[in-house]
């Protein structure tokens, strides 16, 4: 009750007066939650009443909101030279009480990367993320490192991960950021980005594998490798090998596959069952993009499962996700069907 006499906010409503070791703050985008101290935990549901809530309105005049070291949310009061982390707008709550999801579906459609770290303190941890300068590498990138983590930006272009980087910066000037040079279609160029990285002497709690090519024409690299295989899936496999010492002796650490749904909608082994290594680089006439990029992620998943069965003894674990249907991301840029299919699908899709 100090806080909220210290802000100016006195309440008297005992439902709505919190236990001790608990305390009330808000997310960047104003919803409400709970931090019990004794328990090192958040919900967001208020421990007495259960409801929820979320703040009406602007912030009052003369007050401005600040992100701490730590990614936690704070308030400055200009006028009497004051600040807090209790949002003053908390005197004007209005209740939002969503239906429960299950605990299979803790998350949906509509929750941002943001929510899903809220109350999380990530300083001293690192991350790799490939391709981070745009789309979902980006998002994750951002709020990894909002959150405290010191984040690597693995990107093929300098001159758009350092965009990203200080995209970031300005969100957050404390925020550690940098943005190393990774192109995943040249096994030289991610050895040379596995060195640089070990050169650091940091040790790497999170790989996240993101970087993938879509709808890409049939080339190859200069490994002579069908590009959409190398990029989506050798490159990422290579990258994992050359890290693993770093990754076990950092444990607890992870590796995160950006995989799809597509990945269901193809095949990898020929008429008697064995695994057909044509299938995985394909010549020019035997090349579908489509195929191509829903065979790369089918290779991201079961790679993800073995590094998984092989490493978690170790305390390494590696999952793969899927995103979600369609999200509206650049990933479409490489033809004009593609671009205009994911157009008209925009409204019915997450975007970022």
């Amino acid at each position: 009750m100090a806080a909220l006499k210290y802000a100016g906010l006195e309440d008297t409503d005992s439902e709505e007066e919190l236990p001790p070791g608990w305390e009330e703050r808000t997310t960047k985008d104003g919803w409400v939650y709970y931090a019990n101290h004794l328990e090192e935990k958040t919900q967001w549901e208020h421990p007495k009443s259960g409801r929820r809530k979320r703040v009406a309105g602007g912030l009052p005049y003369g007050w401005e909101q600040e992100t701490d070291e730590n990614g936690q949310v704070y308030f400055v009061d200009h006028i009497n030279k004051r600040t807090t982390y209790l949002d003053p707008r908390l005197a004007f709550t209005v209740e939002d009480n969503p239906v429960k999801p299950t605990t299979r579906q803790k998350y949906d459609g509509n929750s941002t990367a943001m929510e899903i770290l809220q109350g999380r303190d990530l300083s001293g941890k690192v991350v790799i993320i490939t391709g981070a300068n745009s789309g979902i590498g980006f998002e994750t990138a951002k709020s990894l490192a909002l959150h405290g983590a010191y984040v690597i930006l693995a990107c093929r272009n300098m001159s758009r991960g350092n965009d990203a980087v200080q995209r970031i910066l300005v969100e957050w000037h404390k925020a550690k950021v940098e943005a190393m040079t990774l192109d995943l279609a040249s096994l030289q160029s991610v050895q040379h980005f596995a060195e640089a990285f070990k050169s650091k002497n940091v040790p790497l709690h999170i790989l996240i594998c993101n970087a993938a090519v879509f709808g890409a024409p049939w080339c190859l690299t200069e490994d002579d490798l069908e590009s959409t295989f190398q990029v989506n899936h050798l490159g990422h496999f290579y990258l994992v090998q050359l890290l693993e010492d770093v990754l076990r002796q950092s444990s607890p650490a992870r590796v995160v596959m950006v995989s799809s749904e597509s990945h269901r909608f193809t095949e990898i082994k020929d008429s008697s069952g064995k695994l057909d290594f044509s299938l995985l680089s394909p010549s020019k006439k035997e090349y579908w993009a489509m195929l191509a990029y829903n065979r790369s992620k089918l290779c991201n998943i079961l790679f993800s499962n073995e590094l998984n069965r092989r490493l978690s003894p170790h305390g390494v674990t590696s999952n793969s996700v899927h995103p979600g249907n369609m999200i509206y991301s650049s990933i479409h840029r490489n033809w004009w069907v593609y671009t205009l299919l994911f157009t008209l699908a925009r409204p019915f899709t997450k975007s970022m």
